[in-house]
């Protein structure tokens, strides 16, 4: 495997520039999908060559499942410092785990809090909940989903605010934002580096969807109003992974891009850019990680293979 395998673990870094300047000079949607993948795809390499560093870990403690054959010199010469980095990745993998699935938990639960206080209601796009409390968001389903808004945030806008707000939370259904936001945010977990594109594609994907509202309704200063009152009316979103009009990014940055023309469309930025070299660098830092946590799979895997006793 070599240095390899620990490539993975420290190339989200690679990823550091876009994410700061994908916010402000990407399309939202090419952003937000953009930034996705990169997190995706590093998370998972970082994670295997983790997986990787323990199983030849695991192989050198006394009394474990592994055959004994996968603890002999010639294996543990395929990962430099064998002892230190073998041992140390048995915690970290660990905690990666258990820190994925406590997310992936608290993300069911929410999900389960927001259907039960709507069992029992029709099967409506749009669910109008008897509430005064001002708030608003959307609820992904297995068919289309629902936009949940509370009479407190209805009375709080006008007719036209009304419009931009089921605009904007439709388009979080429509664009399955809560996948996005879901997989930068186990990605942050898998890997600490990751963080800043989580910040990020949390802030990107509601701009995604303030311009969606702005193209239904017609009016961006209508939008950036209803963002504004929202803002100031409705608590914190209960979880980062509901979408809601109030949600992450700082709403005076979002209003502010409502007031100026709306973005260029465009699938890639332009090379011989600040944001088109972050891009590529990032591109290049994610199939590289790839390139080397399949090394090393393979690697490793030929190396045992030739190990174990037929």
């Amino acid at each position: 495997m070599g240095l390899f395998v620990f490539l993975p673990l420290v190339l989200p870094l690679t990823a550091w520039p876009v994410a700061r300047l994908a916010e402000s000079r990407l399309p939202p949607r090419t952003a937000t999908r953009l930034l996705s993948v990169v997190a995706g795809v590093l998370a998972v390499c970082s994670t295997l060559c983790l997986g990787l560093l323990m199983i030849v870990g695991t192989a050198q403690l006394p009394g474990n499942p592994l055959p004994d054959a996968w603890s002999d010199p010639e294996v543990r010469a395929a990962l430099p410092y064998d002892e230190v980095a073998g041992r140390a990745a048995i915690p970290a993998l660990l905690a990666v785990l258990v820190s994925c699935g406590l997310a992936a938990w608290r993300q069911v639960r929410a999900r389960r809090r927001a259907e039960a206080a709507l069992a029992g209601l029709p099967e409506t796009s749009v669910t109008v909940l008897p509430d005064g409390t001002p708030y608003a968001y959307a609820l992904p389903g297995r068919r289309r989903g629902r936009v949940v808004v509370s009479t407190g945030m209805l009375t709080a806008l006008t007719s036209r605010e009304r419009r931009a707000l089921f605009a904007h939370e439709r388009a979080h259904l429509a664009g399955r934002h809560h996948r996005h936001l879901l997989t930068v945010h186990l990605a942050a977990r898998a890997n600490p580096f990751l963080r800043p594109l989580r910040t990020a594609v949390a802030y990107t994907a509601e701009r995604w969807a303030d311009e969606e509202a702005a193209a239904a309704v017609g009016s961006r200063r209508c939008v950036a109003r209803a963002i504004g009152t929202a803002a100031l009316l409705a608590p914190p979103t209960a979880t980062p992974l509901l979408p809601a009009v109030t949600g992450a990014g700082p709403v005076p940055r979002r209003v502010a891009a409502l007031l100026r023309p709306a973005p260029q469309s465009r699938t890639w930025p332009p090379l011989f850019t600040a944001v088109g070299l972050a891009a590529w660098t990032a591109a290049f830092g994610t199939t590289l990680s790839a390139l080397s946590s399949v090394n090393s799979a393979v690697t490793l895997f030929l190396t045992l293979r030739a190990a174990t006793p037929m």
